[in-house]
């Protein structure tokens, strides 16, 4: 592969400054927080996906435990045909999620995409994506980590994220055809976490409504929270923003940050099929869910099983059988893509669509509705299950008396958008 404002507080402009520069413990591995949950033989879960070669990680592990969250389809060759066998296309996303009569909402609404390295082919794969399904033009700029148009990182390639970059801006474009989109590609400080959270506080700076992250570290790793910096959370708290992220891909007990964060809409995932002109969905068992204990319970979620904060909130299609269709130079052209980081841009399209993001805080938005809204406003996924442990953590459609939670699962949330109500 050859691929080459809304101002922050001071504070977190000086943390971005601070964490290129620091070699003091902030940066250090850390290993508090690593038990987030019980049942240890969930970690000899092994998702499906793994388990039985339907899809690769497209990242490396990288500084810091970052990985990104992108899977490659193993049965789906480069050059497949875009409008039948790479996966769902735009078309599929929106009937399923009820989105038709929004599409022409979230213009002038900018949703900022942060990634790994620069993809310079990202302008002319998403106009290819854009012209294959119809979607038409909208505003679309990509910035180094310190804002600018010009002085990029090193090559995506060297991170791993060329696929993500190219998947994360299509997934918006395909549920927000008008929005403007801003990619920002971190890399240049020399460090993996320093980039991506100097690119954070430039796409808040820059005027981002909604930031999507489809990357994370992993409680699998040493660095586990926070991806080893006590600072990180800053990142991820401008007032008026939505900030989302993927919730991982290796299932339960797996947690990533940022998505653990409470003023994080934390997004898990479901395999879509359709039959017909029918959709269902179920949980996909990579989606990653838990209970993060080493984070207060946040005032908006009341279950049972957790003291901490439990994840997810929400959902929407990352499986891999099938995945979704992606176009990508780097890879030969079309292919199909799989994982959570699938479902995160895609519901940040959504949140433009709907209007409000400055009204989304984490989860509470989704937790708060009544039980009648989340039988209306989102689809209830009641079956599936990513790993062992005995209640709603990591199952679907448990009852009560088995360890169930009304109508929510860790690795679905509480569903996955009917419309764009329950985003509102």
């Amino acid at each position: 592969m050859n691929a080459s404002l809304k101002l922050l507080a001071p504070l977190v402009a000086a943390l971005a400054i601070a964490a290129c520069n620091a070699s003091g413990s902030s940066n250090m591995p850390s290993t508090s927080g690593l038990s987030q949950t019980t049942a240890s033989s969930a970690a000899h879960f092994v998702p499906t996906w793994e388990r039985k070669h339907q899809a690769r990680r497209a990242c490396k592990e990288l500084e810091g435990g970052v990985e990104c969250h992108v899977l490659l389809v193993n049965n789906v060759q480069p050059n497949c045909s875009p409008s039948s066998s790479c996966g769902f296309t735009p078309a599929d996303i929106q009937t399923r999620y009820g989105l038709g009569p929004f599409l022409g909402g979230g213009a002038g609404t900018i949703v900022a995409l942060v990634e790994l390295g620069d993809l310079p082919t990202a302008a002319s794969d998403l106009t290819t994506y854009r012209t294959q399904y119809g979607l038409g033009t909208a505003p679309f700029t990509k910035y180094n980590e310190s804002g600018q148009q010009y002085n990029y990182p090193p090559s995506c390639s060297e991170f791993g994220f060329c696929l993500e970059t190219d998947l994360d801006i299509e997934m918006v474009a395909a549920t927000c055809p008008q929005c403007t989109i801003y990619l920002i590609e971190g890399g240049n400080c020399g460090k993996t976490v320093c980039g991506l959270e100097n690119a954070e506080a430039t796409a808040a700076n820059l005027g981002a409504a909604i930031i999507s992250n489809s990357w994370g570290c992993s409680t699998k790793t040493v660095y586990g929270p926070n991806c080893g910096d006590s600072n990180f959370p800053n990142y991820f708290s401008t007032p008026g923003i939505a900030y989302l992220a993927s919730s991982g891909d290796s299932g339960y007990p797996q947690l990533e940050w940022p998505a653990a964060l409470p003023n994080v809409l934390a997004v898990g995932g479901t395999q879509l099929r359709k039959s017909g002109s029918t959709y269902t969905e179920t949980v996909w068992d990579g989606a990653g869910a838990g209970c993060a204990t080493t984070i207060p319970k946040p005032s908006w979620q009341h279950d049972p099983d957790c003291s901490g904060r439990t994840i997810a909130d929400i959902s929407a299609q990352a499986g891999c059988s099938p995945g979704v269709s992606e176009y990508d130079s780097d890879y030969g052209g079309w292919t199909g893509v799989c994982g959570t980081s699938v479902a995160s841009p895609l519901t940040a399209g959504i949140v433009a669509i709907a209007g409000n993001p400055s009204g989304i805080y984490g989860g509470s938005t989704i937790w708060k509705l009544s039980k009648k809204k989340h039988k209306k406003e989102l689809h209830v996924i009641s079956s599936g299950s990513d790993g062992v442990c005995g209640n709603y953590l990591c199952e679907a459609g448990l009852k009560k008396h088995h360890g169930g939670y009304k109508t929510y699962s860790g690795p679905a949330g509480w569903g996955t958008p009917n419309g764009i109500a329950a985003l509102k």
